[in-house]
């Protein structure tokens, strides 16, 4: 992790994905992210979506990781009281449950600025806190769906299919899941409102729908479609039919296989990256099949073109073609399946995946933060803890002591570790 955020401590109620990638994110960049978890039961992420070893789904281990967790049944009037105690050592604090939930729990925005005025509560929910549907609950496609990003049709056997790569432009289809897409932009929120809070003193309250940040994570397919009516040129643009295909069924854009059956995506559509790939191949003769009166030539349209880029690209390894995209500055790149992306020299060279040793479950890879920071890369990673893992260590710096820490388990107000 970085310690770019270290001092910040951060309040995580949350089960599932909305809250906790919010608690990744903090965590990764060094905050102290605290999960409060209900005796007994906790998250339960742990438990589904595959196992690695009892209790640790790949999920979990990765949206958990970096944080420290306590068991505390907010509903008993003590486990409410601690709670606060808390709140009061915490700079944010993040809701992943539906609109109002916190709030019937007696520890909502209003009942934490009572006891903290500066708090800065971030709310990431499938909907957002507000408007008609800010009630209904949400899974992370119904987040897509609401946002344009599920186009379907009824198939011949007549069910509902995902009608899929037939948006223009890509549409918001192209969008990741929306918990994933939703959480950096409520942490980014979160930490700009920290800078605020240092001018001005004040907290925040932060509503991140979800299904918004698909449709903002998305601008470039969601702008295209807002405005396709408005357009008075179509210079550049794949004709609707392919849009489905990469680059609209362009020869300049396009995925092309090599020698040895990988994958490169080709993107020299402007004049400049097209003639230094003729040149640096030895076929000056395709030069002259760009149109340069304009910025760029997708070369839609051109069958004969890509089956020679077909051809020409099977006389190269990936790692060839690559290597001459560097040397003679060539918009193109590698396509590796997903499986192979970790072993990709580049990849690799940036530390954005992982390994780590988890206490039960032994080496866990871990996608890690996308920065390099003044050098330095993301580094070491805390696995993600067992269920009230931290309840006594964080209780404890609370001033509560032995005695207490016995009653409140007889009580069933914290858990058993």
């Amino acid at each position: 992790m970085f310690k770019l955020l270290q001092g910040i401590r951060v309040i995580e109620s949350a089960m599932l994905f909305n809250g906790g990638a919010v608690g990744m994110h903090l965590g990764d960049l060094g905050a102290d992210v605290i999960k409060v978890e209900s005796p007994g039961r906790g998250d339960y992420l742990r438990d589904f979506l595959g196992q690695i070893v009892p209790h640790v789904s790949p999920p979990h281990a990765q949206i958990n990781k970096n944080k420290r967790s306590i068991e505390l049944d907010v509903r008993q009037p003590e486990g409410r009281a601690l709670f606060f105690e808390l709140i009061r050592t915490a700079d944010i604090f993040i809701d992943g449950f539906r609109a109002g939930a916190c709030d019937e729990m007696g520890i909502g925005y209003d009942a934490q600025r009572a006891v903290k005025p500066d708090i800065i509560y971030v709310q990431h929910t499938g909907y957002g806190a507000e408007g008609p549907y800010a009630s209904i609950p949400t899974h992370g496609q119904q987040m897509n769906a609401l946002a344009g990003g599920m186009p379907c049709a009824v198939g011949p056997d007549g069910f509902v299919q995902f009608v899929r790569g037939q948006q223009f432009m890509g549409g918001t289809e192209a969008s990741g899941p929306g918990p994933a897409v939703g959480a950096p932009a409520a942490a980014l929120a979160a930490v700009a409102t920290l800078v605020q809070r240092q001018r001005t003193g004040e907290g925040a309250y932060i509503d991140v729908s979800a299904a918004d940040a698909v449709l903002a994570m998305s601008w470039i397919g969601g702008t295209f479609a807002l405005n396709k009516h408005r357009l008075t040129s179509r210079i550049g643009l794949a004709d609707e039919d392919k849009s489905g295909e990469v680059g609209g069924g362009s020869a300049r854009y396009q995925l092309y296989q090599t020698r040895d059956d990988r994958f490169m995506l080709f993107c020299a559509i402007e004049p400049k990256f097209w003639l230094n790939f003729c040149r640096a191949i030895g076929r000056d003769d395709l030069a002259a099949s760009i149109d340069q009166s304009g910025p760029v030539d997708f070369g839609h349209g051109e069958e004969a073109l890509r089956r020679d880029l077909t051809a020409i690209f099977r006389t190269r390894t990936q790692a060839e073609w690559t290597e001459l995209a560097a040397r003679h500055d060539i918009a193109m790149g590698p396509a590796p399946r997903l499986e192979e992306v970790r072993d990709d020299p580049h990849i690799r060279s940036r530390g954005i995946i992982v390994d780590g040793e988890h206490p039960t479950a032994g080496t866990i890879s871990y996608l890690g933060f996308p920065a390099i920071i003044s050098g330095q890369r993301y580094g070491e990673v805390q696995p993600a803890p067992a269920l009230g893992q931290q309840t006594t260590e964080i209780l404890a710096s609370l001033g509560v002591g032995p005695e207490r820490l016995h009653t409140l388990r007889a009580q069933g107000v914290i858990g058993k570790n």
